[in-house]
């Protein structure tokens, strides 16, 4: 049996994420690529060793290079901050090991276009972590949209509200700093509903925006008083898409009392769904094939054996969460390397969705409608 060692690079809340996905993948799937744990790497000594051992990796360092150079790693994963994103991904293809990365690619657009140009030039396979497209009613919302069952799209509705930074007293982390993060909730939160539009409805080419900063100064970790703010708190953008449809988003990290609330919902000429990541087992479809009388939303439990991903767990109607996206991405992946074909998303979707938020970062600076680059 063909197996790959995995590096993970950063602990905390997406390491723990991948990590498990890591772990679990093989119990409930048969990847024909089986992935071993080989080394977690972190900041935090203390942290990092509770990490490794809570989830069953070989070795563990603070040296993210020394795992990358590792002969037994043939894959990098990269959940660290975004700062550093772009240097990881880049040696790590030097070194021949796949990359899987965690969104946002990078903090700007050109990072991100450097990071593809590496692993494209040093030809290994390479795929960014839009998790949320790995969700069985996401992946029946998209078959039907294929299928043509919406008829010709006309419009899609997004909202992702988060409220952790409502709170003025929370301390400045690294994702309240643009040379740290890029962005605010655009680059964390609006990443994901602008790869689920260009995974469901397809490119967008022009955008309006508008960033707002409710929170400017923070107190600093060490509680020697206040620092700046340099990102925004929440965004907002209308978008066309290359197909003719339109697009209204609204992203924020201030919204009281919304925990992590993604709405989104997709308008044709024969019909509409809707889906929310807060009960993500449940597709909501409308269809003007149905008669009058018994016409309106139907709501769809995708955890049928037809479902994708939803037959490898448990009976229908027992629910999936938040993790098995992870476990289903790296299933993917898994299978995409065995196979010898390129992964999806790949590193060319996170730079497409990055052009999309820089787009959005100029409109809002310059007040007006910008195209996206292409």
């Amino acid at each position: 049996m063909r197996e790959i060692g995995v590096a993970v690079i950063g602990t905390r809340f997406m390491g723990r994420a991948h990590a498990n996905a890591w772990r679990q993948v093989r119990a409930f799937f048969d990847p024909p690529l089986v992935p071993y744990l080989v080394v977690a790497c972190g900041r935090d000594e203390g942290n990092l060793r509770e990490f490794a051992n809570g989830f069953g990796f070989e070795h563990a360092t603070t040296d993210w290079r020394e795992a990358i150079r590792r002969d037994d790693v043939g894959l990098v994963d990269i959940c660290a901050s975004n700062d550093v994103h772009a240097e990881i991904a880049t040696l790590a293809a030097e070194a021949g090991k796949a990359v899987f990365c965690e969104k946002p690619l990078a903090r700007s657009l050109t990072e991100a276009q450097g990071m593809l140009q590496a692993v494209e030039a040093a030809g290994v396979p390479h795929m960014v972590c839009f998790n949320y497209r790995f969700f069985p009613a996401v992946r029946l919302a998209k078959e039907l949209i294929s299928d043509g069952a919406l008829g010709e799209i006309r419009q899609f509705h997004a909202l992702y509200l988060q409220d952790w930074g409502v709170d003025p007293k929370l301390p400045l982390t690294w994702r309240m700093k643009k040379e740290l993060a890029g962005s605010g909730a655009l680059g964390d939160t609006a990443v994901h509903i602008v790869d689920l539009a260009r995974f469901l409805v397809g490119e967008i080419e022009e955008v309006v925006g508008m960033l707002t900063t409710f929170i400017k100064k923070r107190p600093l970790p060490d509680g020697s008083g206040l620092g700046e703010v340099t990102v925004d708190d929440s965004a907002a953008f209308l978008a066309r898409f290359a197909s003719g449809a339109t697009g209204v988003f609204e992203t924020t990290r201030v919204a009281t009392g919304r925990k992590n609330f993604m709405h989104l919902e997709v308008n044709g000429t024969r019909g509409s769904i809707r889906w929310n990541a807060e009960d993500p087992n449940v597709l909501w479809f409308y269809s003007l094939e149905d008669p009058p009388k018994v016409r309106g939303f139907r709501r769809i439990v995708a955890t049928e054996a037809e479902h994708p991903y939803a037959g490898n767990w448990w009976p229908p109607g027992h629910i999936l969460g938040y993790e098995h996206s992870f476990v289903h991405a790296v299933y993917e992946l898994l299978t995409a390397l065995a196979e010898g074909r390129a992964p999806e998303p790949s590193f060319r979707d996170g730079v497409a969705a990055q052009a999309v938020l820089e787009a959005i970062a100029r409109s809002a600076e310059e007040r007006r409608w910008l195209p996206v680059a292409t």
